[in-house]
């Protein structure tokens, strides 16, 4: 099937694409999915466009289907902490009704961004009124309140090169293998700077070093991890 033809069946009426492969809909029958894709229709944005601003405070649900999102906060001198790396099959959005409330958050498209988005209405009908799925939801989101308390803990207790490295640890987990040896993680240093709350020229003399020891491999927007274990173990994990 060529693109454009894929993306024809992704905007037809009924097509549940948004919801395939996302794991807290892994169970449901075909009806089912169908019911869900109808309720949640596609947007796309543009790599650096804002998907959500504290601005724009909306009671709605997105599901991420397609490329990473950046969750970040600004301070009042205008720095801005990163949060979150959301990936593919994640829910986010200022919903209260799930216990998922995104604040004072920014959430910004690293790449093509593809999200589903659904109203309060949708959500309360479609999926909380399902079990499997409440369930789901709630352990995705413990998942993520346990992630930012571990960031914050990094935070006061390790080191600035440990930190980078606990971060390129965490991403690199589960991720695609990349083009060679080892994980492929695709962010600059910028990014990297902003997830282990460091600066570009800190986070760009730590990975030199990495890669003196053998951990990574460097590449324009893209961090090759050559040994997980080993990048672990520097960030005594």
């Amino acid at each position: 099937m060529d693109l454009e033809r894929a993306g024809d069946r992704r905007n037809s009426p009924g097509t549940p694409w948004c919801m395939a492969e996302v794991d807290i809909f892994c169970d449901l029958n075909a009806a089912e999915m169908d019911a869900l894709g109808a309720a949640a229709p596609r947007r796309t944005f543009a790599p650096g466009a804002l998907v959500y601003t504290p601005h724009q405070p909306v009671e709605t649900l997105f599901i991420l289907k397609q490329g990473r999102i950046r969750i970040f906060r600004t301070s009042p001198d205008g720095r801005a902490l990163t949060t979150a790396i959301i990936s593919p099959g994640t829910i986010f959005g200022e919903m209260v009704i799930v216990g998922q409330q995104m604040h004072d958050n920014y959430a910004e498209a690293l790449d093509e961004v593809v999200v589903c988005v659904m109203s309060k209405s949708d959500v309360k009908r479609l999926l909380l009124g399902d079990p499997r799925i409440a369930v789901r939801i709630s352990e995705t989101l413990g998942r993520r309140l346990g992630m930012i308390e571990q960031r914050l803990s990094d935070t006061v207790f390790k080191s600035v090169p440990e930190r980078i490295a606990s971060t390129l640890a965490t991403l690199a987990t589960g991720a695609a293998p990349g083009l060679g040896r080892g994980v492929q993680v695709r962010l600059t240093h910028e990014q990297l700077a902003a997830l282990a709350a460091t600066s570009r020229e800190t986070t760009t003399k730590v990975l030199g070093e990495l890669s003196d020891e053998g951990l990574v491999s460097l590449g324009r927007g893209r961090i090759n991890v050559l040994d997980l274990i080993r990048l672990r173990d520097y960030c005594g994990e």
